[in-house]
């Protein structure tokens, strides 16, 4: 963070030079700010951040799918707000549509679609919300297949868009269950099957590839909600590689370049195979659009107001570091997960719940029962989270009594329905020199009582 300042005077100077290329005008009195009552203010804000957020920008905060965006992203990102730019409209956006138009080629080039149709959103939800509209309009009165372990906005989405949806069964390892869709989609019940790359609670990868055969035997779409795994797609020697390079192949795709892409929120894409969906977009809006012959973004999004802003940190983002840059992010995490669960499985007093596909590792203090696990899982994260000397920040996931049987912890008794098991979400590079801290710590919070 050391050369943010500077870049944000940077922009600053520079955007204030561009305004002072225009006749100049005299501020209104209404915009007008006390020093003393802004000092007050400010003071205040940065009480209430610092005094209720837990540190996302450190590796020792291993708890959700939280970090913060990279310097350059907020450089970029705070010199275009300065501008406002919309880029519902060229005319509203001018340079950061253009921008947006680049990255999302970019993006598009990365999964390997051979032609495109995308924008960015204002996150994964959106966008899958988009992908699911497409859906319904591409094939009425079918519903829509997704994994047991898709993330929950998915089932609501439906629900929203008037449509059915059918939670799939996941095999032992969190991945959708192949002749379970099968025999779903021989019923001819449904139209769409969205395939998870990076589930929200164990970062499982479906198997896409394996998918690619049932689209042609049924006539379903296929959507891939790659929104937390989708920049993994740069590793090509992940066990999951297979299902990552048919990304390419299938109809629609969401990823969220404010998880692995160092953004911030929000930012997300939707992108489409086939450019003529754009068909189920159109509407006529009679005071925009008229300043290109070509399709506007805001022609084909269902958002309308758009920040330029998130383009604009995205394309320099990607201008400065490039996906190589983020590849060597990945291949770090990457690595830190590896190394915790070697650590894991190791270890007497933590158990290994299941091999990371990506960087998310799951496990639970060793113990002889559900309900022990359930305990000393939740006592962990409470203390460790509020330890005052060297704290530690985690997450949960409840599992069913079932899935552990399935993933062979058969030692357990299943004296409870299910138990919570510790998460940790290896997003920040620099975490791969804290695994070995980081596991004693939990290790040294797994063993007391």
């Amino acid at each position: 963070m050391t050369e943010l300042p500077a870049w944000l005077r940077q922009g600053v100077d520079a955007i204030s030079a561009w305004q002072d290329s225009f006749a100049p005008y005299d501020a209104h009195p209404s915009g007008h700010v006390d020093p003393d009552v802004f000092k007050a203010g400010f003071e205040e804000l940065v009480d209430r951040l610092g005094a209720a957020n837990y540190p996302y920008f450190h590796p020792d905060y291993a708890g959700q799918m939280l970090k913060p965006p990279h310097p350059v992203a907020v450089a970029g990102y705070l010199t275009a707000m300065l501008v406002n730019p919309n880029n519902h409209a060229d005319d509203g956006g001018a340079a950061t549509s253009r921008m947006e138009r680049e990255v999302v080629a970019e993006l598009a080039a990365m999964f390997g679609l051979p032609q495109h149709l995308g924008h960015l959103t204002g996150g994964g939800t959106v966008a899958n919300l988009e992908a699911l509209f497409v859906a319904r309009e591409s094939h009425p009165g079918r519903g829509i297949a997704y994994s047991a372990d898709a993330h929950y906005t998915h089932a609501r989405m439906c629900h929203l868009l008037g449509l059915e949806g059918h939670p799939v069964p996941v095999d032992p390892a969190g991945r959708m269950s192949m002749p379970a869709l099968a025999e779903l989609l021989a019923t001819g019940a449904v139209g769409t099957v969205v395939l998870t790359a990076g589930t929200t609670g164990l970062g499982a990868v479906d198997p896409i590839d394996e998918a690619l055969a049932l689209r042609e035997k049924y006539g379903v779409r296929l959507h891939v909600d790659a929104a937390y795994g989708g920049f993994y797609t740069l590793l090509p020697d992940l066990p999951d590689a297979r299902a990552f390079r048919a990304i390419g192949q299938c109809d629609s795709v969401v990823v969220d370049p404010h998880k692995h892409g160092l953004q911030p929120y929000g930012c997300g894409a939707v992108l489409f195979a086939d450019p003529s969906v754009a068909r189920y977009y159109h509407h006529d809006s009679p005071y925009t659009y008229f300043t290109e012959s070509d399709l506007h973004l805001g022609e084909i999004s269902l958002e309308c107001s758009r920040p330029g802003a998130a383009a604009a940190a995205l394309w320099l983002t990607l201008r400065v570091l490039g996906m190589d840059g983020l590849r060597g992010v990945l291949a770090a995490n990457r690595r830190a997960a590896g190394q915790w669960s070697s650590l894991l499985a190791a270890s007497d007093e933590l158990t290994l719940y299941q091999e990371p596909a990506l960087d998310i590792v799951t496990y639970f203090p060793t113990r002889d029962t559900l309900s022990a696990v359930d305990a000393a899982t939740a006592r962990v994260l409470t203390e460790g989270m509020n330890a005052t000397r060297d704290p530690v920040f985690l997450s949960v996931l409840r599992m069913p009594a079932a899935a552990f049987e399935a993933r062979g912890h058969t030692t357990l008794s299943p004296d409870a329905d299910g138990a919570r098991v510790l998460r940790s979400v290896l997003m920040k590079p620099e975490s791969e020199q804290r695994v070995p801290r980081l596991h004693r710590l939990v290790t040294e919070l797994a063993a007391r009582h």
